[in-house]
């Protein structure tokens, strides 16, 4: 929170969006405790129950149960409704790019556009200076070397609920009117604090599923604008990557980045099993760490396994098909005709492929994302099945047995240069230029190392260890030890 003096406080009035939540509730209680003008906006969003688990209007009880601890504290309370909005900016977006085959990422969106953008507008309209939210993050501000103000933000001081990722894409105009009052707090003290206030939000859980819609079955929902179109599931067999030569050159050129010294091959395969797992323990040949280690969480190492002295040499040709994923479509099935039974009936059945098989059928490839694991139902297998790649065009769905398979598992993405956003706006990365960060490219994952390399076609991101489901549409977050510099869409 911005340090103030008691007189300046008196005079700041802040907003808050009270969404009905502990979370929103504290930090309420927290502003209007430090002597801050403060009132409540709560914010509808949503109306549409279609495809939501429930079944019923939830936004009607957050609204009830934040209107009582609007009275509780003792700040005024208002309601705005900005659903039309919504649907424009952030469903209507999402829809469109599941209709493409990509993944995006609702709540990152409704930051950027809702809470940080329209909501803010209405609340300054309402004579706010400030606009205050429940999420677990931190803000400070410098001085850059030209004057100006810099504003920084960090990750939320809980590393059980940093939400510093939801904000990756905000400017340095939106986080100069925004509060973070509970940044510095873990849960059970946000928990703790509001059963010692008699908040009635004290014992609410956690709201689930995409921001403001609630928690949904994703393809019910989808299908309100989406249409099922059966296709296949299709079955990709280990031997299809020793036969494929895309998947070659990614071994070969990862193997020629080494620094000199390191004799064993690359890793192609992540040791990722969920976000506080891993396959393996420590590498001696490299001397990796485990993933999710929190003693290597807070800065990156500066001495990865690659050399950037091999990365600067890369064409940028060589570097975009270094982030090109393994395409699939080459994988043919033919068929075949047999007689069968005593009558000798004629039939016909694809020949067998050793590269895959065809397993089962799915209602729509826009229905699916990479690393998927719930919703394939289909059986016989001794390990779980996990999507690796749609096919919007070809309505197929590819899939690989266990974490292991190499499907699973990439090192390199690219980030088209009209997607990349830098909140430290004095920090852009220059073409040709090389930096060092931790990134991760979904929430909660834990921090990965990685190299940055920006090119005239885009900023491309080269993990010291391959990533488990690098999916189109997600957002790529970078950091410096606790500070959030940039992000992208992949």
């Amino acid at each position: 929170m911005v340090v103030q003096t008691e007189d300046t406080v008196s005079l700041m009035k802040v907003c808050i969006g009270l969404s009905g939540g502990v979370d929103s509730s504290v930090a309420a209680l927290l502003l209007k405790r430090a002597g801050y003008d403060v009132f409540a906006l709560f914010m509808q969003n949503w109306h549409d129950t279609t495809g939501t688990l429930h079944g019923d209007c939830e936004w009607e009880e957050d609204r009830f149960v934040a209107e009582m601890v609007a009275r509780k504290i003792g700040i005024p309370f208002y309601f705005v409704d900005l659903s039309s909005e919504y649907r424009r900016r952030v469903v209507d977006y999402m829809f469109d790019e599941y209709s493409k085959g990509r993944t995006p990422n609702p709540d990152v969106l409704c930051n950027r556009e809702i809470k940080f953008d329209a909501f803010m507008k209405c609340a300054l309209k309402l004579g706010a200076d400030y606009v205050a939210t429940g999420h677990y993050c931190r803000k400070d501000e410098i001085q850059g070397p030209d004057g100006k103000t810099v504003y920084r933000i960090f990750a939320g001081s809980d590393p059980n609920k940093d939400q510093s990722y939801f904000l990756c894409q905000l400017t340095q105009a939106q986080l100069s009117r925004a509060l973070f009052p509970i940044g510095e707090l873990d849960k059970p003290e946000v928990r703790r604090i509001a059963a010692e206030a008699d908040l009635p939000s004290a014992d609410k859980k956690d709201s689930q599923g995409i921001c403001f819609v609630g928690k949904v079955d994703l393809p019910v929902f989808l299908q309100q604008k989406l249409k099922p179109c059966e296709g296949d599931v299709i079955e990709v067999y280990d031997a299809y990557f020793s036969a494929n030569s895309h998947y070659d050159f990614l071994k070969r050129t990862l193997q020629s980045l080494e620094k000199d010294g390191i004799a064993a091959p690359p890793d192609m395969v992540t040791s990722y099993i969920s976000e506080t797992k891993s396959l393996k323990v420590n590498d001696p040949v490299r001397e990796k760490t485990v993933l999710g280690n929190p003693d290597f969480e807070s800065g990156c190492s500066s001495d990865g396994i690659f050399d950037p002295d091999k990365i600067a040499a890369l064409s940028d040709d060589d570097l975009s098909r270094l982030a090109e994923p393994v395409c699939y479509d080459d994988i043919i099935f033919e068929t075949e005709t047999y007689r069968s039974g005593k009558k000798h009936v004629k039939k016909t059945r694809y020949r067998e492929n050793p590269f895959g098989k065809i397993i089962g059928k799915h209602d729509g490839a826009q229905f699916y994302t990479i690393g998927q694991r719930k919703g394939l139902n289909i059986g016989g297998h001794k390990d779980s099945l996990f999507v690796i790649a749609t096919d919007i065009v070809s309505n197929r769905i590819y899939v690989g047995e266990g974490h292991t398979h190499k499907g699973l598992s990439r090192s390199c993405l690219r980030i088209s240069p009209e997607d990349v956003h830098w909140i430290r706006e004095d920090m852009p990365m220059a073409e040709g230029e090389i930096r060092r960060y931790r990134v991760r490219i979904r929430y909660r994952q834990p921090l990965q190392d990685a190299t940055l390399i920006m090119r005239r076609n885009g900023l491309f991101i080269l993990f010291d260890e391959p990533q488990r489901g690098i999916t189109p549409g997600q957002f790529a977050v970078w950091y410096d030890n606790d500070e959030m510099i940039g992000s992208g869409v992949i």
